[in-house]
């Protein structure tokens, strides 16, 4: 919890310095922490040097230096980043890359989700039915895709922190609760 809270404020603070250069350096700062998220999803280990105490800030500030040489961030992305190492918060960069998006979302009038289905959609169905939810929201969607055996059927859809389950596990539930109630 402490770690969102912090996340969260370090997230808004770069995202009012770029607004406040526009919206070209806000897309240009999430392109350069969507690389950083990559490169530290690709590589934990790097992760767990962050959180390890042994290390020290100067050598922490060195391993994200060569992270940053890597994907040649812009100057502010870069200052950030050794902000973060400065105040131990590297740990974090992962979660304040997750916020800073979300808010760059709402700017942009995009709301994410994920559908989960029983069995794989094709490419063209799941362009389908994006674009009918999409109709229906009267917003952007991005939409992961999944599968889930254990629904049976149906779909399950999670936008923020709303889900609608129109799944044959969920009708079942619901016909068995209402045969044990004897409606």
């Amino acid at each position: 919890m402490i770690g969102s809270i912090v996340a969260r404020r370090y997230a808004k603070a770069l995202y009012a310095l770029g607004r406040k250069k526009g919206v070209d350096e806000l897309e240009a700062y999430a392109k350069d922490l969507d690389a950083l998220a990559a490169a530290l999803a690709a590589s934990p280990e790097l992760v767990r040097v962050f959180r390890n105490p042994i290390f020290s800030v100067e050598e922490k500030k060195g391993v994200v230096a060569k992270l940053l040489d890597a994907i040649s961030p812009t100057g502010t992305v870069r200052n950030f980043c050794f902000l973060l190492a400065d105040k131990e918060r590297l740990p974090v960069l992962g979660e304040i890359v997750a916020f800073f998006n979300a808010l760059l979302d709402v700017d942009r009038g995009v709301l994410r989700g994920e559908l989960v289905t029983a069995v794989e959609l094709a490419e063209a169905k799941q362009q389908a039915v994006l674009q009918q939810l999409e109709g229906q929201a009267k917003q952007k969607l991005v939409l992961d895709f999944s599968v889930d055996e254990n629904i049976l059927g149906g779909v399950v859809l999670k936008i923020g922190d709303r889900t609608l389950d129109a799944s044959l596990r969920a009708q079942l539930g619901i016909l068995k609760e209402n045969i044990k109630r004897g409606e």
